[in-house]
């Protein structure tokens, strides 16, 4: 299954993605507010992309490709939270937005789901202001939620209902 947007194509993961894949998770600026510390070896990426080969039905996960190049990941990881990354050279170029914009169809077209959620870093403004953008609004707050690389994480979580 692909889906496409004017600059992006939004694909199912593929086992020659590991390097592209590598590029983003070993990169201290992408993995800076994500759920685990940057990627040291291919190998951890290896288990990465190969969790993101199997199917499941609480998730729905794309490789975003620009220009035939992997710049990042877009999806449901455990339905209905949905999360994005993209590799920094791919930043503050809209692509984040195109690619959460055309996920987000997705979701409410083939998912029976009221809403999406997210989990954001209160300090991750970038993330934050893209999800606002979207349309996601602020649900509450919790201290000390994720305890990554010896440093407490916060979280935001937000939602969006689906449209009428």
């Amino acid at each position: 299954m692909e889906l496409r947007t004017a600059r992006l194509v939004l694909r199912r993961a593929r086992p020659g993605d590991l390097d592209d894949v590598h590029a983003i998770l070993s990169d201290p600026r992408a993995m800076r507010y994500w759920s685990t510390l940057p990627h040291e070896t291919l190998a951890e990426s290896a288990a990465y992309l190969d969790d993101m080969l199997v199917a499941a039905t609480d998730r729905d996960l794309f490789i975003v490709e620009q220009a035939g190049r992997v710049i990042g990941r877009v999806g449901m990881w455990k339905q209905p939270e949905v999360g994005f990354i993209l590799h920094p050279d791919s930043w503050g170029r809209g692509f984040g937005y195109e690619a959460m914009q055309a996920f987000i169809a997705h979701a409410f077209a083939t998912h029976d789901i009221p809403e999406l959620t997210a989990d954001a870093d209160p300090r991750n403004e970038a993330s934050l202001g893209l999800l606002r953008k979207l349309g996601f609004v602020e649900t509450g707050r919790a201290e000390r939620t994720f305890l990554i690389g010896g440093e407490w994480f916060d979280s935001v979580y937000l939602a969006l209902r689906r449209p009428s």
